[in-house]
């Protein structure tokens, strides 16, 4: 008598399916290198681009409420009713940001040209802000201390430094992305704030066409 196998033997694996399976592989293989490259050419598109960009989130309403800490004497809290009854630049800056530290020597300048800056310390450590002013001069009538970033963020802002423009009643004017310097001062900045400024001095509200102009 035969004995029966009842191992039966596995068909050989064909060339389709090994060619199947390489084909398969080869794609999961291309799709990070097809992925990199898509950003790669994302990212060359975007150079020699303005990196300031004017975003609508914070405009035409007032500065968030907060209760924040002084960064000079963190046992006095800030409110709004701390902010200046006059126009006034809100700077958001950091000790770690290299672009804060590129634009601080220009803030000096505006400080030094009567021009009223808040400063808004953001995620960063207090010693290390306070060795950054130290070093660089502190061009703020005060700087509060947002260690938590929920203040920016309630702001709408996207990094550091940003720049909001506030009038006399604490609403929001212009909102510039990046770095402040002589070029956006004079084209940008100056003309809305010279605006608010005339409104506060004339105690009247900013002439809604104007602030369009101007401050957009």
């Amino acid at each position: 008598m035969t004995k029966s196998n009842h191992f039966s033997e596995q068909p050989p694996e064909t060339k389709g399916n090994r060619t199947m399976k390489k084909s398969q592989f080869r794609i999961w293989f291309l799709i990070p290198l097809i992925i990199f490259a898509a950003v790669m050419v994302m990212l060359y598109f975007r150079l020699g681009q303005p990196t300031e960009i004017v975003t609508n989130t914070a405009l035409e309403r007032p500065v968030p409420a907060f209760e924040l800490p002084l960064l000079s004497d963190t046992s006095r809290i800030m409110t709004n009713d701390n902010l200046p009854d006059e126009p006034f630049l809100m700077n958001i800056w950091g000790s770690w940001c290299p672009t804060c530290v590129i634009e601080h020597p220009f803030l000096m300048q505006l400080e030094e040209r009567g021009v009223n800056l808040v400063g808004v310390n953001y995620k960063d450590d207090i010693g290390d802000a306070l060795s950054y002013l130290n070093r660089g001069g502190d061009p703020f009538s005060m700087s509060i201390q947002d260690s938590l970033g929920q203040f920016a963020l309630d702001l709408g802002i996207t990094g550091a430094p940003e720049t909001f423009v506030v009038d006399g009643d604490g609403i929001i004017r212009q909102h510039i992305v990046g770095e402040i310097n002589e070029s956006n001062w004079q084209d940008r900045i100056e003309p809305c704030l010279t605006v608010l400024n005339d409104a506060n001095d004339n105690n009247v509200s900013p002439d809604a066409i104007q602030v369009e102009e101007v401050c957009k």
